[in-house]
């Protein structure tokens, strides 16, 4: 849902109520102590189901906002704790390395450096543009990514600093993206590789996201932004990339998959 849409539909709306209660005003100005006009039924008629609309559209805005706000701050504070417990133990690695360099361990040293290394530069990785929300979701899809035996590349060249889409937004794109291309790669054979690229030109950001997973057959590719259309089984599936097509399409984007047997890849371009 796109939360400045919902505003201005909710706007329409309450002008609409505003001219049904200047109208009811008319009618029973000239209606003192005489016979009720039936237009003023109509018009009481329109003000509820006006005043049922803006109830709704609040409702429904508040709680999807609420739900990606949530989500957010639960990826943004899971990247504090990650940072802070990075921060908390590096003097202890220095000084590990540094013992083991002292005693000429120098393979026990490379060795212990790797992992180090390689838990930094995730977090590293994934802090590249200037969305604090995109950076944490980044780095709780790596992590996850990583638990499930995928190698998740992030290429980011865009500092993202001005999007065409409420932050939240975006992160539900990028999400059930990420998300997809895990699936995707759940029940492959030999080596999981997801990646994620973003970048921006002088007309448009550009995302993509590609995994070596299983190619979508033709036949499923023209139905697979359809809402509750999946070709797993399980609960829970077929709504992940109509939302990304629902959010897309409200931006004025372009969303395009191709798929063959090397590799699955979803291209977006929003306007900048």
């Amino acid at each position: 849902m796109n939360i400045k849409k919902t505003v201005r539909a909710l706007l329409i709306i309450n002008g609409l109520q505003f001219m049904a209660a200047f109208l009811l005003w008319l009618v029973i100005g000239t209606q003192v102590l005489g016979r009720v006009n039936p237009a003023i039924y109509l018009t009481i008629g329109i003000m509820l189901l006006s005043s049922l609309l803006t109830l709704m559209g609040l409702y429904t805005a508040s709680r999807y906002q609420n739900d990606s706000y949530r989500e957010s701050m639960k990826n943004l504070e899971n990247l504090n704790l990650k940072l802070r417990a990075q921060r908390h133990d590096y003097m202890n690695h220095l000084q590990v390395i540094y013992g083991l360099l002292e005693l000429g361990e120098y393979e026990d040293a490379r060795e212990y450096m790797e992992p180090v290394f390689k838990d930094i530069s995730k977090v590293s990785k994934a802090m590249k543009t200037s969305q604090p929300a995109v950076n944490a979701l980044l780095q709780a899809k790596m992590e996850s990514a990583e638990q499930k035996g995928i190698t998740m590349l992030v290429e980011v060249a865009t500092p993202l600093k001005v999007i065409p889409v409420e932050p939240w937004e975006l992160c539900k794109l990028l999400a059930n993206l990420i998300d997809n291309g895990i699936t995707a790669l759940a029940d492959k054979e030999g080596e999981k590789k997801l990646t994620v690229e973003m970048r921006q030109d002088s007309r448009s950001y550009f995302f993509a996201v590609r995994n070596n997973g299983p190619a979508i057959p033709e036949e499923h590719q023209a139905l697979i932004f359809k809402q509750g259309f999946s070709t797993k089984k399980e609960e829970g599936h077929g709504t992940g990339l109509a939302i990304v097509s629902r959010i897309v399409k409200d931006a004025r984007g372009e969303l395009r998959l191709l798929s063959d047997a090397k590799e699955t890849c979803f291209e977006v371009r929003l306007p900048r």
